[in-house]
């Protein structure tokens, strides 16, 4: 963790884990409450490196942390073990959507299990490689041995997503480890490996319906090797609901054993007759729907998970895709959808490397090389969010290059054949077990235009190193050449200085230089043009960051935090680009102030230290876009 020893000195000078009743966070800062103040060490916490100050405010014991608050807070309750969903949802003060719940969960579930999954895929990607190159044979004890730590973390997958589904969601997570593992359990695997094969008339070969009986009730076993729907179902039934009530009726006395007893009892036999027989019919049925999409135009199919793949991937979407993708591989023992993406990774290197080539801006020339090198590797979150998307036109170029790419696959015919890594080291997953073939070279084939037409279209686009002049337009003052940016006033009203704000962590200046205001209007606008970098869940409060670097905080009044959204709403979202005047959020000015609270709104430049000076506006009162602060750069 980041921020793990951070995390332990808060807890300790907050008073202990003990001492902390709830625990939440706003833009800059965390806020806990605490069963008795005088316990927290304030002094002690003011001086530590990494907290700006403490506030006491609200009956909240508030730690200010600054723009990484996010990732202390992570780290906070982690250590702590506090609970987060109650305190997520009074912050938020909404529910979650339904789809956002399936991302959510699809994330939870999946994402711990990536690396080895990735990692193990690339070993049989590497046994491929040997095989097809003849430097190996299918008998070797090496291709053995190589196949067995290759195979083993995919063919238990049940088990390892037993372990995380139950995780997510709260159950005991050692009953969905042995939830996983009934559903693998050899004997029935041996049972089902002696029936015999029966021969469609489509040439198919299929296996003979194996039964066995529980208390009379027939069972059909299933292979349920590298699964993914099933183990996910069951442990969902299985430790959220069924568990869940055995402890609510077991006396605590007995719980610890009586609970998985009766939980197990009951689950996996529904698992093996209802939810794993219905899961996996499910999930043939999946596969054959993708099937059936792709071939219905495999170039299309490129075409479009090509262009979108990057999209998908900026608001989380892409996670919809894994178990689709495990469980082609699990059924199919292919995957030819998440395939088309291949490209995409090396589409967008090819973009940033023409940036590299055309800015001579030496900021965005340090962002540019670390995000190529990645790149390569296929980790493209540098890339996209530090040079493209920012800039939008390299974003839609990168986007069309991995469509070109997706395209090509989908006409060769390229198959994924396992979950290898990512960038270069994903290239082996594409080896048919037959070995290398037209989907193979498919593949290279599209890496190779995906990352030239990448770059040649970003080196011929005509987009000027735009940065670059915005930050070396220089305003004469004498001798002297001083670059400056200006931000203009995002409220009507009246200003005053931060010095007056009855909260020390902006009344001395600690979060950043800057003014106040008064609103006479219930209205928010962007004082710059540039990125909506944060925008708190409650609307109370978003930060800003400009186009050349500048990185403004607005804070609607002191401790509205605790209104969990009432009267406040946002008009954008986080991540979107803006317009200096477009509004951002609106809010009711006589509804807040008659729930006590105070509207003077703080408006600081929260890296002030990267700039020679911040100079206020020397006027009383200022409407939307006057020019309110003046950063020297």
């Amino acid at each position: 963790m980041k921020y793990e020893k951070l995390a332990k000195d808060i807890i300790k000078n907050v008073g202990g884990k003990e001492n902390v009743i709830s625990l939440t966070h706003c833009i800059t800062r965390l806020r806990f409450k605490l069963k008795d103040e005088s316990k927290a060490n304030t002094e002690t916490l003011k001086k530590m490196d990494g907290i700006v100050t403490v506030v006491k405010s609200g009956g909240q014991y508030q730690v200010v942390i600054g723009n990484h608050v996010p990732d202390v807070y992570a780290d906070v309750v982690a250590i702590g073990g506090f609970q987060t969903e109650g305190t997520e949802k009074a912050a938020s003060g909404e529910k979650k959507s339904l789809f956002n719940s399936f991302i959510d969960t699809i994330s939870g579930v999946f994402a711990p299990t990536l690396g080895v999954l990735a990692a193990t895929g690339m070993i049989k990607g590497l046994n491929a490689l040997l095989i097809s190159m003849h430097l190996l044979t299918a008998t070797s004890g090496t291709y053995e041995i190589l196949n067995a730590i290759g195979d083993s973390f995919f063919y238990f997958l049940p088990i390892f997503l037993g372990f995380t589904a139950a995780k997510k969601f709260n159950a005991n997570q050692f009953i969905g480890m042995t939830l996983g593992a009934i559903l693998v359990y050899p004997t029935f695997t041996s049972i089902m490996a002696g029936k015999p094969l029966y021969t469609l008339f489509n040439g198919t070969a299929i296996q003979s319906p194996v039964y066995l009986t529980f208390l009379g009730i027939p069972v059909i076993l299933m292979s349920y090797s590298s699964s993914v729907i099933p183990i996910i179902l069951t442990v969902y039934v299985g430790g959220a609901k069924i568990e869940k009530f055995f402890k609510k009726i077991i006396p605590d006395v007995v719980k610890t054993f009586l609970v998985p007893f009766f939980t197990l009892l009951v689950v996996a036999p529904l698992a093996l007759i209802v939810i794993g027989p219905i899961a996996t019919w499910a999930g043939k049925l999946l596969g054959a729907l993708t099937i059936a999409i792709y071939n219905l135009s495999p170039i299309i199919a490129g075409l479009f998970m090509g262009a979108f793949w990057q999209v998908f991937v900026i608001f989380g979407l892409h996670w919809g895709f894994i178990p689709i993708m495990i469980n082609n591989l699990s059924l199919l023992h292919y995957d030819t959808i998440v395939a088309l993406t291949f490209a995409a990774s090396f589409a967008q290197t090819g973009v940033v490397l023409a940036v590299l080539v055309k800015t001579k801006n030496p900021k965005l020339r340090s962002i540019a090389i670390p995000a190529f090198v990645s790149g390569i590797f296929g980790v493209t979150e540098p890339a996209i969010y530090g040079v493209t998307l920012p800039r939008k036109k390299p974003f839609i170029l990168s986007c069309i290059a991995a469509a070109v790419g997706g395209g090509i696959m989908g006409f060769m015919g390229t198959k994924m054949y396992m979950l290898g890594g990512l960038g270069i080291f994903g290239i082996p997953s594409f080896i048919s077990p037959k070995g290398i073939d037209t989907g193979f070279y498919g593949v290279i084939i599209s890496i190779v235009v995906g990352f030239v037409l990448g770059f040649i279209l970003m080196l011929f686009s005509g987009l000027k190193d735009e940065e670059s002049k915005e930050e070396n337009k220089e305003v004469t003052s004498g001798d002297i050449l001083i670059k400056q940016e200006t931000v203009v006033s995002p409220l009507k009203g009246e200003v005053k200085a931060l010095s007056e704000i009855k909260d020390e962590a902006f009344s001395k200046g600690v979060l950043g230089k800057g003014v106040a205001i008064e609103p006479t209007e219930g209205r928010i606008v962007a004082p710059v043009d540039g990125t909506v970098t944060t925008l708190f869940p409650t609307g109370h409060a978003l930060g800003i960051t400009s186009d050349k670097g500048t990185e403004i905080l607005i804070h609607i009044g002191m401790d509205t935090v605790q209104l969990e959204g009432k009267y406040f709403h946002a008009k954008v979202k986080q991540g979107d680009n803006v317009k200096a005047g477009q509004v951002l959020v609106e809010f009711d000015i006589d509804a807040i102030k008659k729930e006590g609270y105070s509207l003077t709104t703080p408006i600081v430049i929260t890296n002030s230290n990267n700039y020679l000076d911040v100079i206020e506006t020397d006027k009383k009162t200022v409407n939307y876009t006057d020019d309110l602060l003046t950063v020297m750069i």
